[in-house]
């Protein structure tokens, strides 16, 4: 299984992303959307947007690790976040969560806005689509 990272120079160099991610071989993994919820289904780190993405990471890191994966075989991702202004203000704090627990290598991504989560005390959701070998 390959993923190659696309960036094309004609394009702003991207921060935190992949404008695009080709996969070659491998098997599908299509990851449901985690939230900051800890083993009792308890939303953790209430108003803080950093804290709630490192934990809704680490939940979806742990799916596709039980699927047989690493953050290395994420394609795709999207964030849905509550309040995107406060997201990209804190931008700078999130992108050390992914370094942290991700590395270097980034899907392509979307950030997308939503009014409210499943749980109201949600702050982010992260879904993803991995490709393993």
């Amino acid at each position: 299984m390959t993923l190659r990272r696309i960036n094309p120079p004609e394009l702003a160099p991207p921060t935190g992303f992949s404008h695009a991610v080709t996969a070659t071989g491998g098997t599908l993994v299509f990851l449901a959307g985690q939230t900051a919820l800890d083993a009792g289904g308890a939303v953790v780190a209430a108003g803080d947007v950093v804290a709630q993405f490192d934990r809704a990471l680490a939940n979806l890191l742990a799916a596709l690790a039980a699927a047989g994966g690493g953050p290395e075989h994420l394609a795709r991702m999207t964030v849905y976040a509550t309040d995107p202004e406060d997201y990209r203000s804190r931008a700078a704090e999130i992108g050390r969560v992914w370094r942290d627990r991700a590395g270097r290598d980034y899907p392509a991504m979307a950030l997308v806005g939503v009014v409210r989560l499943w749980d109201t005390e949600a702050l982010v959701e992260l879904e993803g689509i991995a490709v393993l070998p």
